[in-house]
């Protein structure tokens, strides 16, 4: 059986008191296609972070590409989501006054791994190519978007972790950009995690997680009860 390269267990965050997340257990193998959906404060962007390395739980245990992230130090938490992670926000999160090329080259630049060569070829797929020299405040939300998977990609990693990286997209454009992240996911071997309350997706994925109350519930509840989750993100 082949190793995960991602797993979480019993992963718990309290903040101030508040339980966030409870005990969630997650396994996802290379080259897979994972879904977690959940109403608006069930904990998904929470869970995000902690896969993420962008927040460490409260306990529980993190290994990514096999490596216990639990033990590790921020310096070696930062160097280990430079080279086997890539994020796609639901916000693109773009550098305003960098390019599409610059904001796309930098997990390169922080790691210390130039690869311009790799950068056109992702511009390419992505449909982008003409695009390299625009600034964000030019570019549609499609095109933003295609951008943000390009710096995901930038540096190779084992995983794509998008948190509701169709949120803010018309559905036509919506429906585009997952066939790009499934494509790139295909062609580049790489795992993809997607964070979203949207069930339309739940079709496209090898496997769907529903959160709920910061807990992994078997399935989706009720859709009126999901929407009168209260916010706890």
């Amino acid at each position: 059986m082949t190793d995960p390269v991602l797993a979480g267990t019993d992963l718990r965050v309290t903040r101030r008191g508040t339980t966030i997340l409870d005990g969630v257990s997650i396994t996802v193998p290379p080259d897979a296609a994972t879904l977690v959906q959940g109403p608006s404060g069930a904990g998904k962007s929470t869970l995000f972070n902690v896969l993420g390395l962008l927040e460490p739980p409260s306990s529980g245990r993190l290994e990514i590409d096999g490596r216990d992230a639990s033990a590790l130090s921020e310096r070696q938490r930062a160097g280990l989501r430079r080279t086997t992670l890539g994020f796609v926000f639901q916000d693109f999160q773009l550098i305003g006054d960098l390019t599409a090329r610059e904001n796309a080259s930098l997990p390169q630049e922080h790691a210390g791994d130039r690869d311009p060569e790799w950068l056109e070829t992702l511009f390419e797929r992505l449909g982008i190519d003409g695009l390299e020299d625009q600034y964000p405040a030019t570019l549609s939300g499609g095109e933003k978007q295609r951008v943000a998977i390009a710096r995901a990609l930038a540096n190779r990693p084992e995983i794509i972790l998008a948190d509701e990286p169709t949120g803010q997209l018309d559905p036509d454009t919506a429906e585009s950009v997952l066939d790009l992240l499934f494509s790139m996911k295909a062609s580049t071997e790489t795992a993809l995690v997607v964070i979203s309350h949207d069930p339309q997706l739940a079709k496209r994925f090898d496997e769907r997680l529903f959160i709920r109350d910061g807990t992994l519930v078997a399935d989706a509840p009720d859709r009126r009860a999901a929407e009168r989750s209260p916010e706890t993100r």
